[in-house]
């Protein structure tokens, strides 16, 4: 009977490990709980004029009852029905506003209503004003902020749908709003009877297209887009005075001519699809006068649902029109040369053409790029350069170009875009008197200034120098130096011997100071604290190995506070990796030590595990290689296996990671990562896979830097999947997914079918759905529990010693 008792326990106990167990909200281990609940680093918007710093208070993170408001999911986007903004998944609000004197230190607190949200703060190309929008009961205001500390509203109901509803006009004395229409009746009801059946229909002409979210479903989705997204713009004087500018629309993006003169907008329009979002649909590209009457139409798209799946390609027509930052009111847009297919066998893929107003005389070509456009930055008549990009060789090119003389060019660079340690930086842009972004230039006009991040073997250390206009060498002015890692924020004199820089160390938190290039003294502006002082005791540094074929790797190791290798012995560890992929083994192989940067954990982050004991190796590279034209993932998991049994031998030959306790993780392309090893290796006790996606044939049209298709490379597909080989997982694994995902292709089906394989062959499994959370969390229940969970499944398979987790028994349910 005894027997009988203990076997119907044992039955019992096993049937409530398998089930889906409901539970509440844990909270995270105390350290961890505190580090969450303290105030974020203010962010910093420095004025036009270099004088002023608007200090900016975060919010912590929201609450699982904020973050479960109704919301629509539309087009590809995430909207609040009850502001007609953002949903609380895609905002980062602010909830205070001081203005900081660089020159005294003299601090102004901006006056606003207790407990007031507001977002994207820009101040007005004069200096004078910063705009913001802000949440209000009932729907979304555009405030204004002074100098002395006061703050009013201008404006309401704005329509936040497509993004942030405002632009400054180039005098600063208006603003640009989108609006939420006048009379606009109440939203459409779905009918609670079908009118007939969703049909979609293709006639035969090839129309691939990745997985995404939030799509359109039917026929009330489409209304309720209309209602929603359609906008009326407006001309908000500092008065509050409103004047409506044309006709309601679906304006997707406006800006302002820097005379003044004309207003630039994207506008969507029907036929709508169900298989792409807003970005695809038809679109018209058109010019209008500030007061909205029609000039010119530069564009008017068919829905764009015939791409090639390639990552370069692009639309026919005219696209990403602009206007020239540095003249009054003149258009520039890209066209294709290869009809949007970047495959084809050409000199030139894209051409940049140039029309100034009023539009009448024909366009001029500029340039043309031999890859796929990326931008240009704009100088004068005399200097601009453009860039662009090929992702299948991962290559970009620098042409120096003469607007005042069209067609003439010089190429400046050619280098492999992933390459750190030849980066050689970028023009810094500082926006000019109309509010625009151009190239600062040096007093002799001869060179632009250049600042960029300075990557070497032993850090980076990022540096100021002059392009000369003329062709040749950079020349550096300054470069950081040990302990420090300080990128320059702007110039402070027109010689460059006065920088306004932001300083960290390892043990620094970061802070705005001015530097003199010719002393070298540094005054603080700013003094923002540790905000986690609990990992003040951390210790970091880069480690180096190689992997079995002779590709040099590294990865960024930390342990815990106290922590002594001689007393307290090896420590359990997790490697917490996401792969990626190169053209190049010798760029895959670039090592940049990390040991001068400030690192606090926020949010979900896994160095909140540091506080519990483990070691963690971050970031372990995880290149998987494809030169002279092989492709890459076609040795996927040889690569990954290799570069993961390189990382572990490196931090046990270090004598502080223990090979029995070694467990793996990662989120999203690092969760396919994490199945895959254990499914391939028996490295890890234990593995993390957060929001992930591991059957790549529900993303068969491409997935992260793969381009070809399912059916182009069935066999790759096939063997990088890991649901294929769920069989094999023996290692516990813990998956996290957001119930609410809207990343493309980890759809939360993923991670719900991964479990039932796993389940279905006896892995030991548990699977975790957090409600209404995106592809990254944003709750604070929700983060909590994510780091609750992610302790307790390593605290149960990974810290206990193997002979201890042997006598242990079977995991115990919730």
């Amino acid at each position: 009977m005894r027997a009988g008792a203990c076997l119907i326990t044992l039955l019992l106990t096993t049937s409530a490990t398998a089930q889906t167990v409901g539970t509440t909200y844990h909270r995270a281990p105390d350290a961890i709980a505190k580090a969450l609940e303290a105030p974020p680093t203010p962010a910093v918007a420095v004025s036009p004029d270099h004088r002023t710093l608007a200090i900016l208070d975060r919010e912590t993170l929201p609450s699982i009852a904020a973050l479960s408001k109704p919301i629509l999911r539309l087009g590809g986007y995430r909207i609040d029905p009850a502001t007609n903004g953002q949903a609380e998944v895609r905002m980062q609000w602010l909830n205070g506003l001081c203005f900081k004197d660089v020159a005294s230190g003299r601090t102004v607190g901006v006056r606003l209503p207790a407990g007031m949200r507001f977002a994207a703060p820009a101040w007005s190309p004069d200096g004078r004003h910063v705009a913001f929008y802000a949440q209000e009961p009932e729907g979304l205001s555009l405030w204004i902020a002074e100098r002395d500390g006061s703050a009013r509203a201008v404006a309401k109901r704005l329509n936040g749908s497509f993004g942030t509803p405002f632009a400054w006009t180039p005098d600063s004395q208006a603003l640009i709003a989108y609006t939420v229409p006048a009379g606009r009746g109440a939203a459409p009801v779905a009918a609670t009877t079908p009118t007939g059946p969703i049909v979609q229909d293709s006639n035969g002409r090839a129309s691939a297209a990745r997985t995404y979210e939030d799509l359109l479903g039917d026929a009330h989705d489409e209304a309720l887009f209309d209602h929603y997204f359609t906008g009326q713009l407006v001309r908000v004087a500092l008065d509050g005075t409103v004047r409506p500018i044309g006709t309601p629309g679906l304006v997707t993006a406006f800006s302002v001519s820097p005379d003044g003169r004309y207003l630039l907008t994207e506008r969507v329009k029907r036929p709508y699809s169900y298989l792409l979002p807003a970005r695809f649909f038809p679109t018209e590209v058109a010019v209008s006068t500030i007061d909205g009457k029609p000039v010119k139409m530069l564009a008017d798209r068919p829905l764009a649902d015939d791409l090639p799946v390639d990552f370069d390609a692009a639309v026919k027509g005219p696209r990403e029109a602009e206007w020239r930052s540095d003249a009054p009111a003149t258009l520039v847009w890209v066209e294709t040369l290869d009809g949007g297919n970047p495959r084809a066998k050409i000199a030139f893929h894209d051409k940049l053409m140039m029309q100034a107003a009023p539009f009448d005389a024909a366009p001029v070509e500029l340039a043309r790029t031999p890859a796929r456009y990326a931008t240009t930055m704009w100088g004068d008549d005399g200097f601009a350069m453009v860039v662009d990009r090929e992702w299948r060789s991962r290559t970009e090119h620098r042409q120096a170009i003469v607007p005042s003389r069209p067609g003439e060019s010089r190429m400046l660079l050619t280098r492999n875009y992933q390459d750190q340690y030849g980066d050689p930086g970028r023009p810094i842009l500082e926006d000019n008197a109309a509010g625009k972004p151009v190239m600062r230039f040096t007093p002799r006009h001869d060179g632009v200034y250049v600042t960029g991040d300075g990557a070497t073997k032993a850090g980076a250390f990022p540096f100021l120098a002059t392009l000369p206009l003329a062709g040749g060498k950079q020349t550096r002015l300054w470069t950081a130096k040990p302990p420090y890692y300080e990128p320059v924020v702007t110039l402070l004199d027109d010689a460059a011997q006065r920088l306004l820089t932001r300083r960290e160390s390892a043990t620094l938190a970061p802070n705005y100071v001015i530097r003199s290039v010719k002393d070298g003294r540094a005054r603080a502006v700013t003094a923002f604290a540790d905000p986690a002082p609990v990992f003040a005791g951390v210790t970091q540094r880069t480690i180096t190995y190689a992997r079995a074929d002779g590709v040099p790797l590294s990865g960024t190791l930390y342990l815990p506070a106290g922590y002594d290798a001689r007393r307290d012995g090896p420590l359990p560890t997790l490697l917490w990796a996401y792969p990626a992929e190169y053209t190049d083994a010798r760029v895959a192989g670039q090592t940049v030590d990390q040991g001068n940067r400030f690192v606090r954990p926020r949010g979900i982050s896994h160095l909140f595990l540091l506080t519990q004991g483990y070691a963690i190796l971050d970031n372990p590279a995880m290149p998987i290689i494809g030169e002279g034209g092989a492709e890459a993932n076609d040795t996927y998991v040889k690569q990954l296996r290799e570069d993961a049994q390189a990382a572990v031998d490196a931090v046990v030959k270090l004598g502080v990671g223990d090979r029995d306790r070694m467990a793996v993780g990662g989120h999203s392309y690092g969760a396919f990562m994490t199945a895959n090893l254990l499914a391939h290796t028996d490295l890890f006790r234990a593995g993390i896979a957060r929001s992930g996606a591991y059957n790549r044939t529900l993303t068969p049209f491409g997935f992260q830097a793969e381009q070809r298709t399912y059916w182009q490379a069935t066999p790759t597909y096939t063997e990088m999947s890991p649901f294929t080989y769920a069989d094999r997982i023996k290692a516990p694994i813990l998956l996290i997914h957001g119930g609410a995902d809207d990343n493309s292709g980890t759809f939360p089906i993923q991670s719900e079918r991964m479990y039932a394989a796993l389940k279905g062959n006896g892995a030991t499994v548990r699977y975790v759905v957090l409600p209404n959370e995106p592809h990254g969390y944003r709750a604070l229940e929700s983060t909590e529990e994510t780091l609750w969970q992610m302790t307790d499944w390593l605290d149960r398979h990974v810290k206990p010693k193997p002979a201890a987790l042997a006598s242990a028994g079977p995991s115990r349910p919730d």
